[in-house]
Protein backbone atom coordinates (compact mmCIF):
# COMPACT_ATOMS: atom_id res chain seq x y z
CA UNK A 1 0.00 0.00 0.00
CA UNK A 2 1.32 3.06 -0.98
CA UNK A 3 2.06 5.80 2.11
CA UNK A 4 0.31 9.03 2.03
CA UNK A 5 2.98 12.23 1.90
CA UNK A 6 3.59 14.09 4.67
CA UNK A 7 1.96 18.13 4.15
CA UNK A 8 3.87 20.95 4.62
CA UNK A 9 3.62 22.24 8.02
CA UNK A 10 2.56 25.86 7.00
CA UNK A 11 0.30 23.89 4.54
CA UNK A 12 -1.42 21.65 5.71
CA UNK A 13 -3.33 21.33 2.38
CA UNK A 14 0.05 20.70 0.02
CA UNK A 15 1.39 17.17 0.36
CA UNK A 16 5.27 17.34 -0.24
CA UNK A 17 8.18 15.23 -0.01
CA UNK A 18 10.35 17.94 0.45
CA UNK A 19 12.32 18.31 3.87
CA UNK A 20 13.59 21.41 5.54
CA UNK A 21 17.67 20.40 4.95
CA UNK A 22 18.36 22.00 8.67
CA UNK A 23 15.13 21.20 10.98
CA UNK A 24 13.44 18.27 8.63
CA UNK A 25 10.09 19.72 8.52
CA UNK A 26 8.32 19.03 5.53
CA UNK A 27 7.99 22.05 3.15
CA UNK A 28 5.64 22.93 0.11
CA UNK A 29 7.14 24.90 -2.83
CA UNK A 30 5.54 27.58 -1.72
CA UNK A 31 7.76 27.21 1.01
CA UNK A 32 10.89 26.17 0.04
CA UNK A 33 14.11 28.64 0.13
CA UNK A 34 17.29 27.69 -1.79
CA UNK A 35 20.34 26.77 0.22
CA UNK A 36 23.62 25.54 -0.65
CA UNK A 37 22.71 22.16 -0.24
CA UNK A 38 18.92 21.32 -0.45
CA UNK A 39 16.05 23.92 0.33
CA UNK A 40 15.13 25.41 3.75
CA UNK A 41 12.06 26.07 5.22
CA UNK A 42 11.22 30.70 6.26
CA UNK A 43 11.73 30.03 9.90
CA UNK A 44 14.90 28.32 9.52
CA UNK A 45 16.45 31.36 7.29
CA UNK A 46 14.93 33.83 9.18
CA UNK A 47 17.07 32.29 12.03
CA UNK A 48 20.13 31.79 10.18
CA UNK A 49 20.28 35.85 8.97
CA UNK A 50 19.35 36.55 12.96
CA UNK A 51 23.00 34.95 14.37
CA UNK A 52 24.25 36.58 11.04
CA UNK A 53 23.58 40.09 12.26
CA UNK A 54 24.70 38.89 15.93
CA UNK A 55 28.27 38.50 14.70
CA UNK A 56 28.58 41.06 11.77
CA UNK A 57 29.71 45.05 13.24
CA UNK A 58 28.29 47.70 11.83
CA UNK A 59 31.03 48.52 8.64
CA UNK A 60 30.85 44.81 7.65
CA UNK A 61 33.45 43.46 10.08
CA UNK A 62 33.23 40.63 11.74
CA UNK A 63 32.76 40.46 16.02
CA UNK A 64 35.45 38.37 17.49
CA UNK A 65 34.87 36.72 21.01
CA UNK A 66 37.95 38.89 22.26
CA UNK A 67 38.94 42.26 20.64
CA UNK A 68 41.99 42.37 22.77
CA UNK A 69 43.54 39.43 21.16
CA UNK A 70 45.01 41.33 17.79
CA UNK A 71 46.70 44.11 20.01
CA UNK A 72 48.16 41.25 22.00
CA UNK A 73 49.83 39.66 19.79
CA UNK A 74 50.91 43.05 18.27
CA UNK A 75 52.61 43.54 21.62
CA UNK A 76 53.99 40.40 21.44
CA UNK A 77 55.95 40.68 18.27
CA UNK A 78 56.94 44.54 19.09
CA UNK A 79 58.33 42.57 22.72
CA UNK A 80 60.17 40.03 20.88
CA UNK A 81 62.18 42.07 18.62
CA UNK A 82 62.59 44.46 21.36
CA UNK A 83 64.51 41.81 23.37
CA UNK A 84 66.54 40.56 20.49
CA UNK A 85 67.55 43.83 19.63
CA UNK A 86 68.60 44.94 23.28
CA UNK A 87 70.75 41.40 23.37
CA UNK A 88 72.36 41.85 20.07
CA UNK A 89 74.27 45.41 21.29
CA UNK A 90 71.01 48.03 21.13
CA UNK A 91 72.03 50.99 18.30
CA UNK A 92 75.36 49.34 17.56
CA UNK A 93 73.86 45.59 16.96
CA UNK A 94 74.07 44.38 13.50
CA UNK A 95 70.30 43.53 13.85
CA UNK A 96 69.32 47.39 13.81
CA UNK A 97 70.99 47.81 10.35
CA UNK A 98 68.65 45.40 8.91
CA UNK A 99 65.43 46.74 11.05
CA UNK A 100 65.49 50.09 11.32
CA UNK A 101 64.67 52.31 7.91
CA UNK A 102 67.50 54.52 6.58
CA UNK A 103 66.17 55.70 3.58
CA UNK A 104 69.27 55.56 1.82
CA UNK A 105 70.24 52.00 2.98
CA UNK A 106 66.35 51.40 2.09
CA UNK A 107 67.40 52.76 -1.56
CA UNK A 108 70.93 51.77 -2.13
CA UNK A 109 70.91 47.99 -1.01
CA UNK A 110 67.10 47.14 -1.70
CA UNK A 111 66.05 46.45 1.86
CA UNK A 112 62.54 47.94 1.03
CA UNK A 113 61.67 45.18 4.30
CA UNK A 114 62.94 47.98 6.76
CA UNK A 115 59.80 50.18 6.05
CA UNK A 116 57.46 47.16 7.41
CA UNK A 117 60.26 45.95 10.35
CA UNK A 118 60.73 49.49 11.47
CA UNK A 119 57.66 49.73 13.18
CA UNK A 120 58.28 46.96 15.38
CA UNK A 121 61.25 48.22 16.54
CA UNK A 122 62.55 49.82 19.87
CA UNK A 123 65.54 49.97 21.74
CA UNK A 124 64.53 52.59 25.06
CA UNK A 125 62.30 51.22 27.62
CA UNK A 126 60.51 53.99 27.38
CA UNK A 127 59.28 53.99 23.37
CA UNK A 128 58.75 50.37 24.06
CA UNK A 129 56.78 50.61 26.90
CA UNK A 130 54.75 54.19 25.90
CA UNK A 131 53.86 52.71 22.10
CA UNK A 132 52.51 49.17 23.70
CA UNK A 133 50.69 51.18 26.52
CA UNK A 134 48.60 52.97 23.85
CA UNK A 135 47.90 50.14 21.54
CA UNK A 136 46.93 47.96 24.76
CA UNK A 137 44.64 51.11 25.31
CA UNK A 138 43.42 51.90 21.72
CA UNK A 139 43.59 48.76 19.88
CA UNK A 140 41.02 46.94 21.61
CA UNK A 141 38.65 49.64 21.01
CA UNK A 142 39.01 49.99 17.78
CA UNK A 143 38.42 46.31 16.79
CA UNK A 144 35.48 46.21 18.84
CA UNK A 145 33.60 48.44 16.13
CA UNK A 146 35.28 47.62 13.03
CA UNK A 147 36.79 44.14 13.65
CA UNK A 148 40.06 42.56 13.78
CA UNK A 149 41.38 42.25 10.13
CA UNK A 150 40.05 45.60 9.35
CA UNK A 151 42.06 46.65 12.25
CA UNK A 152 44.98 45.71 11.56
CA UNK A 153 44.60 46.90 7.81
CA UNK A 154 44.38 50.16 9.40
CA UNK A 155 47.57 49.60 12.24
CA UNK A 156 49.83 48.22 9.05
CA UNK A 157 48.52 51.30 6.39
CA UNK A 158 49.46 53.76 9.45
CA UNK A 159 52.85 52.37 9.42
CA UNK A 160 53.58 52.20 6.05
CA UNK A 161 52.23 55.76 6.06
CA UNK A 162 54.64 57.06 8.44
CA UNK A 163 57.46 55.04 6.37
CA UNK A 164 56.80 56.82 3.50
CA UNK A 165 56.93 60.20 5.30
CA UNK A 166 60.48 58.85 6.79
CA UNK A 167 61.36 58.32 2.81
CA UNK A 168 59.96 61.37 1.86
CA UNK A 169 61.25 64.07 4.76
CA UNK A 170 63.32 62.65 6.92
CA UNK A 171 67.35 62.95 6.75
CA UNK A 172 68.49 59.84 4.25
CA UNK A 173 71.11 58.83 6.70
CA UNK A 174 69.39 59.26 9.23
CA UNK A 175 67.33 55.77 10.94
CA UNK A 176 63.95 55.68 12.34
CA UNK A 177 62.11 52.77 14.31
CA UNK A 178 59.68 52.37 16.79
CA UNK A 179 55.68 51.47 16.39
CA UNK A 180 54.31 55.64 17.06
CA UNK A 181 53.65 56.36 13.43
CA UNK A 182 51.00 53.23 13.80
CA UNK A 183 50.10 54.21 16.97
CA UNK A 184 49.83 57.91 15.72
CA UNK A 185 47.25 56.16 13.02
CA UNK A 186 45.07 54.74 16.02
CA UNK A 187 44.50 57.58 17.39
CA UNK A 188 43.46 59.33 13.61
CA UNK A 189 41.16 56.21 13.88
CA UNK A 190 39.62 56.89 17.02
CA UNK A 191 39.37 60.74 16.65
CA UNK A 192 36.76 59.39 13.11
CA UNK A 193 35.25 56.79 15.42
CA UNK A 194 34.27 59.70 18.13
CA UNK A 195 33.05 62.18 15.09
CA UNK A 196 30.99 59.22 13.32
CA UNK A 197 29.34 58.19 16.56
CA UNK A 198 28.84 62.14 17.85
CA UNK A 199 31.07 61.25 20.72
CA UNK A 200 33.06 64.06 22.74
CA UNK A 201 36.20 64.37 20.26
CA UNK A 202 38.06 66.87 22.69
CA UNK A 203 39.97 64.33 24.83
CA UNK A 204 41.35 62.98 21.54
CA UNK A 205 42.14 66.36 20.11
CA UNK A 206 43.89 67.02 23.13
CA UNK A 207 46.39 63.93 23.45
CA UNK A 208 46.50 64.32 19.46
CA UNK A 209 48.00 68.06 20.45
CA UNK A 210 50.09 67.05 23.05
CA UNK A 211 51.73 64.51 20.96
CA UNK A 212 52.23 66.45 17.62
CA UNK A 213 53.65 69.31 20.25
CA UNK A 214 56.06 66.87 21.35
CA UNK A 215 57.11 65.30 17.83
CA UNK A 216 58.08 68.73 16.40
CA UNK A 217 59.90 69.94 19.97
CA UNK A 218 61.61 67.10 21.41
CA UNK A 219 65.18 66.23 19.97
CA UNK A 220 64.91 63.01 17.89
CA UNK A 221 61.67 62.11 17.91
CA UNK A 222 60.35 61.62 14.24
CA UNK A 223 57.55 63.68 13.48
CA UNK A 224 58.07 62.70 9.86
CA UNK A 225 56.57 59.47 10.74
CA UNK A 226 54.14 60.18 13.28
CA UNK A 227 52.45 62.71 10.99
CA UNK A 228 52.62 59.93 8.02
CA UNK A 229 51.28 57.45 10.09
CA UNK A 230 48.43 59.63 11.27
CA UNK A 231 47.49 60.74 7.82
CA UNK A 232 47.56 57.19 6.85
CA UNK A 233 45.31 56.07 10.11
CA UNK A 234 42.85 59.05 9.79
CA UNK A 235 42.55 57.97 5.38
CA UNK A 236 42.49 54.21 6.19
CA UNK A 237 39.49 55.13 8.78
CA UNK A 238 37.85 56.94 6.68
CA UNK A 239 37.65 54.01 4.16
CA UNK A 240 35.97 51.59 6.64
CA UNK A 241 33.71 54.21 8.17
CA UNK A 242 32.10 55.87 5.38
CA UNK A 243 31.44 53.91 2.57
CA UNK A 244 27.99 53.83 1.89
CA UNK A 245 26.93 50.11 2.58
CA UNK A 246 25.48 49.74 -1.08
CA UNK A 247 29.97 49.91 -2.09
CA UNK A 248 31.05 47.96 1.26
CA UNK A 249 31.87 45.42 -1.00
CA UNK A 250 34.97 48.09 -2.30
CA UNK A 251 36.31 48.81 0.85
CA UNK A 252 39.26 46.29 1.14
CA UNK A 253 40.00 47.12 -2.63
CA UNK A 254 40.56 50.77 -1.36
CA UNK A 255 42.65 49.55 1.64
CA UNK A 256 44.94 47.51 -0.43
CA UNK A 257 45.32 50.57 -2.96
CA UNK A 258 45.86 52.75 -0.01
CA UNK A 259 48.49 50.47 1.44
CA UNK A 260 50.58 49.98 -1.99
CA UNK A 261 50.20 54.12 -2.67
CA UNK A 262 52.57 54.31 0.40
CA UNK A 263 54.63 51.81 -1.05
CA UNK A 264 54.92 53.03 -4.60
CA UNK A 265 55.58 56.52 -2.88
CA UNK A 266 58.62 54.86 -0.51
CA UNK A 267 60.26 53.17 -3.67
CA UNK A 268 59.78 56.23 -5.72
CA UNK A 269 61.62 58.45 -3.27
CA UNK A 270 63.91 55.52 -2.84
CA UNK A 271 64.89 55.75 -6.81
CA UNK A 272 65.25 59.34 -6.08
CA UNK A 273 67.96 58.83 -3.46
CA UNK A 274 69.76 55.98 -5.40
CA UNK A 275 69.86 57.99 -8.56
Amino acid sequence: MEMAAPVCYRHPNEPTRISCQRCGRPICPQCMVPGSVGFQCPECVQQGMQQTRQHALPYGGERTSNPKTTSMVLVGINAAIWILLLLTGGYDGEPMGYVALTPAIAAYYGEWWQLLTSGFAHVELWHFGFNMLVLYLLGPNVEQIVGRWKFLAIYLISLLGGSASVMLFSNPLGSTLGASGAIYGLLGAVLLLAIKHKGDVRGILTWIGINVAVSFLWANVSWQGHLGGLVGGVVATAVVLYLPRSVRKWQWPLLAVLAVAFVVVSLFRGLQLAG
